[in-house]
């Protein structure tokens, strides 16, 4: 088993407005790991994702955070996409008046910079600008104009304002072409199959598959309530979130019995597809 860990999370308790949301959860990802995580309604699925990208109004109580040995904690939302860690937006914001390039240009110019010197002086001038040299700028639209046909988005999508007018799966596919141009270390994707027909849900996952083959060392963490994507991807864990708690983890079998039986009867089930530590130790097929 690989040691390097990308994401780890120890007894992770999280709070808003004084209400315990997260109870405890552990959490183990290495580099290249694909994580799916299901649970009912109000389990903590949507929580996790935005405590891991820093939303503010969480209070985190206890436990530890913390990102290729990074402690993630007291890092705004800012640097913590810096690091590497991207959101896809479950119900994503409308932005009148700002395109979908502009918006990727500038998030990816931040990375850049940070890459390029911890200073203003080591960073290249057109970063610290604003302003990046045309040849650049034609080939980051050209890749984004490349990952729009390949999600089926029309050549002036990159164009229009921000999600504004944006369909349902215009929507999902947007989320998809920003982790593929920004191309994280880790990818949230919360919900991004929910309200997709059979030809939407297949394009998502056939992009996310190619993202994968492209960054292979980038990690996934999938929050689903359904296992009919996992008809086209290959999760290396599935697990199971019930009151702000990780109860059940195991292998994509997991998903298929949960489809099939209901979260109650897998949970209470010993004999269903898991290992013990969630997220932490595998002991078994």
């Amino acid at each position: 088993m690989n040691d390097e860990l990308l994401l780890k999370i120890q007894n992770l308790r999280v709070s808003v407005e004084g209400k315990g949301i997260l109870k405890g959860l552990d959490l183990t990802i290495r580099p290249g790991e694909m994580h799916v995580l299901m649970g009912p309604n109000g389990s903590g699925k949507s929580t996790l994702a935005q405590v891991v990208m820093g939303y503010p109004f969480y209070t985190i109580n206890d436990g530890r955070l913390t990102m290729d040995e990074k402690d993630l904690r007291n890092l705004s939302p800012d640097k913590r996409a810096k690091l590497g860690i991207f959101l896809g937006f479950q119900h994503p914001v409308e932005v009148p008046g700002v395109s979908v390039f502009n918006v990727l240009r500038r998030a990816k110019q931040s990375i850049l910079g940070q890459t390029r010197g911890s200073t203003p002086k080591a960073r290249a001038p057109s970063v610290v600008s604003g302003v990046e040299p045309l040849n650049k700028l034609s080939k980051f639209r050209e890749e984004l104009l490349e990952y729009a046909s390949s999600l089926k988005l029309s050549d002036d999508f990159i164009s229009r304002s921000l999600n504004e007018g944006f369909s349902g799966g215009e929507k999902k596919r947007n989320e998809i072409l920003q982790m593929m141009a920004l191309k994280p270390k880790l990818v949230i994707l919360d919900e991004i199959d929910s309200g997709l027909d059979v030809d939407g849900l297949k394009l998502v996952a056939t992009s996310i598959i190619r993202f994968i083959k492209v960054n292979p060392r980038s990690s996934i963490i999938l929050i689903t309530h359904y296992a009919r994507i996992l008809k086209y991807l290959k999760p290396d864990f599935v697990h199971v979130m019930v009151d702000g708690k990780i109860v059940k983890s195991g292998k994509a079998k997991l998903a298929q019995e949960i489809e099939q039986k209901g979260y109650q009867s897998v949970v209470s089930n010993p004999d269903s597809q898991s290992y013990s530590k969630p997220g932490l130790e595998y002991v078994g097929e």
